[in-house]
């Protein structure tokens, strides 16, 4: 019995039309529909250059590995540079650090809006902090003109994991889109489904050339003519068939995921009205719950989904709330990772510290979870939650 599904599907017959047409191009293989859809999605979010590619965690490792690999001296990382990072994010935020060999600095979050305690990250930062990695948590963006404040005459610069923020926005501006890169993704249950899929979006054109290359074997043929990673490319097509330049990876999004990114980006703005006006619902109810704390919005969240923390007086725990939850059919799950410094095993490969203490980040991991949100009217599973914790 589900009452309260996590997520749901929002394809139609124009989803379904997209797929046809890619089986009938024979062409399944990144090509002019991924381009199409890179073109809409750098248009749609007011950025120069817009990637596709197979995932958001593929996103979030193409942007920190193409950072090794510029030539701008003021953006280049190296082995042991210090990059901070909130304490609560999904595990392939923190991944490509170690792969890449960075010292990795936790930051508690704040327990209000659940991204990171800016007062905490502004202690946090020393002459080593080479850049802050920024994540927009369940749809809400962090404070991105505090932040910048802080860093103002520093030689640091932001990142963005917009992964589950897609349509955030402050004043008029796309989260993922305040820092040097930000990434998306487009899994099933996020604001916009291509199957599998990500994206990464920058307004260096550098960058971008880099992006291009790593994605597919590290080689020149997606490089445009002059480009700033291998200069002049060779007229001759069989030249440059496999010319190797960086150390790349393939992380190629699929033909029919650019093609069903094409119509999920038309859908999305009013995804995004019919996500803020649950909210809208869920906030009247619950704002001021005796013993359920909700996250507490920046700006224009695109509400990913809805936290509930219990509260130090909540009459049970969260096993307790677990187990109601799913007496009545809906389903729940930990906020993200919750504090992800829990997962000892993993974090032996890591070179890293923790800044101050994380006393939210503990608390949201022992006392937090979080309900879906859906493209769709939910008033009456919104409501249906609403009594069940009366």
């Amino acid at each position: 019995m589900t009452n309260y599904a996590l997520a749901s599907s929002t394809w139609n017959d124009n989803e379904y039309s997209a797929i046809q047409r890619v089986i009938e191009s024979d062409m399944f293989t990144m090509g002019k529909e991924v381009a199409q859809y890179e073109k809409d999605f750098a248009d749609f979010f007011g950025t120069k250059y817009a990637l596709m590619v197979s995932s958001g965690s593929t996103a979030n490792l193409l942007m920190i590995a193409s950072l090794f690999f510029t030539k701008n001296e003021s953006l280049k990382l190296k082995r042991g540079d210090e990059i901070i990072v909130p304490a609560v994010s999904w595990s392939t935020t923190y991944f490509p650090l170690q792969q890449y060999g960075l010292k990795v600095k936790f930051v508690d979050i704040d327990r209000k809006t659940l991204n990171m305690d800016l007062d905490k990250l502004e202690a946090a930062i020393t002459e080593d902090t080479r850049a802050i990695l920024s994540v927009n948590l369940l749809g809400n963006p962090n404070d991105y003109l505090r932040m910048n404040e802080i860093i103002a005459g520093r030689d640091i610069f932001i990142l963005e994991d917009n992964c589950e923020s897609m349509g955030a926005m402050i004043d008029g501006k796309q989260a993922g889109t305040f820092g040097l890169m930000g990434t998306y993704s487009s899994f099933f249950s996020h604001h916009i489904a291509t199957m599998e899929g990500g994206c990464v979006v920058t307004d260096d054109e550098e960058l971008y050339h880099i992006l291009l290359c790593i994605r597919a074997h590290g080689w020149t043929r997606n490089l445009p003519k002059f480009n700033m990673v291998s200069g002049e490319k060779s007229d001759d097509p069989f030249e440059e068939s496999f010319k190797f330049m960086l150390p790349g990876y393939n992380a190629r999004p699929l033909e029919m995921s650019g093609a069903l990114g094409i119509e999920q980006l038309k859908k999305l703005p009013d995804f995004i009205k019919t996500r803020r006006k649950n909210a809208q619902l869920f906030q009247s109810l619950f704002s001021n719950h005796p013993f359920i704390d909700i996250q507490q919005e920046t700006g224009n969240s695109s509400w990913f989904g809805f936290s509930l923390i219990l509260k130090e007086n909540a009459p049970y725990n969260r096993a307790h709330f677990v187990k109601l939850l799913s007496e009545h059919g809906i389903e729940c799950r930990p906020i993200v990772t919750g504090n992800f410094l829990k997962n000892t095993e993993v974090l032996k490969y890591f070179d890293y510290e923790v800044a101050g203490t994380l006393e939210a980040s503990e608390y949201l991991d022992k006392n937090g979870l979080f309900v879906g949100n859906h493209q769709n009217d939910i008033e009456k599973e919104i409501k249906l939650l609403s009594t069940i914790l009366s």
